[in-house]
């Protein structure tokens, strides 16, 4: 189906004195979309706004053409998992997916129908008729996940989806998120881990203390923040000669020696280029490398430099 996804305008969403969204004006085609971020960065306000949980403070926003807050026309097109727990403890799996499909109207055989397929599509098919209160987090991830692609939306927004799940769980809802996608399925997924997205989708939007950031393919995204000079400390027995050979790597930015402890901080443009060689050079130099530490290689630390 052709057409806008969404379009924000000037949207702003506030509590009390406290901004969760300022001025964010976006236009999202259709497809499979990344919504990036450093925890606190305005993602899940801006997707309970798309999901219409809430209702914007200023500003406009529509969702496949509709003013989302409290739409069940929406509702009926759209699903939704939520990063918070919102599920009934005492109920079954397939319980609470066929009640929440009964709720979109559907006969009690399609809704259990419905069910059935969703939990097998998330992998809790042989856990459908254990309660969820015995679930682990990453079986109650699995279960939201079922509930919000069930009755078969147009959309699924998905807040932080990867959440408490182990390696392979990400990997498959990943893969169910992409097939969902070639479907026709237009997903908007917030993650505040980078490479989570670049398996998903080429379409990354990046948010920052309530506000977009940068918006585009993952490729020119990586590109900016690649410029984002990294730091890393190591410790060795002997700091200088290290030191020395490290300087001499065109992607280091600056080598600093410490006065004490063997301490040496180095900056670079390239970390994983730079890991890569330190192995060698510490090889090579028998410098006695004893700790290593990058201290500023979270998300929250690369935006604050994009944004600074």
């Amino acid at each position: 189906m052709s057409g806008a996804l969404l379009s924000a305008d000037q949207l702003g969403r506030w509590y009390g004195q406290v901004v969760g969204l300022s001025d964010l004006t976006l236009s999202l085609e259709r497809g499979v979309t990344g919504l990036v971020g450093p925890n606190g960065a305005g993602k899940s306000t801006f997707l309970k706004l798309v999901a219409g949980e809430i209702r914007p403070s200023r500003g406009t926003l529509e969702v496949l053409g509709l003013k989302p807050f409290a739409n069940a026309e929406l509702f009926r097109r759209a699903g939704f998992c939520p990063q918070q727990e919102a599920l009934y403890e005492d109920m079954t799996g397939l319980e609470v997916v066929r009640f929440l499909m009964r709720l979109h109207g559907f006969s009690a055989a399609e809704a259990t129908r419905r069910a059935n397929e969703a939990l097998d599509r998330v992998g809790l098919g042989d856990a459908r008729k254990r309660r969820v209160g015995g679930y682990s987090k990453g079986m109650r991830q699995r279960a939201k996940i079922a509930q919000a692609i069930a009755h078969g939306p147009e959309l699924v927004v998905a807040d932080e989806p990867f959440n408490g799940l182990d390696p392979v769980g990400r990997a498959e809802m990943t893969a169910l998120f992409a097939q969902a996608g070639r479907e026709g399925m237009s997903v908007l997924v917030s993650t505040h881990v980078l490479h989570e997205v670049e398996a998903l989708t080429h379409e990354i939007v990046l948010f920052h203390r309530g506000r977009l950031l940068a918006q585009g393919p993952v490729g020119q995204v990586r590109q900016l923040l690649s410029r984002h000079p990294r730091r890393v400390e190591l410790r060795a027995r002997e700091p200088r000669r290290l030191a020395r050979a490290l300087v001499e790597l065109d992607f280091v930015l600056s080598v600093r020696v410490g006065p004490a402890d063997g301490r040496i901080d180095v900056e670079t443009f390239e970390l994983e280029r730079f890991f890569e060689a330190l192995t060698r050079i510490a090889a090579e130099t028998r410098a006695g490398v004893t700790s290593l530490e990058s201290h500023d290689a979270s998300l929250e630390a690369v935006f604050d430099y994009l944004v600074a």
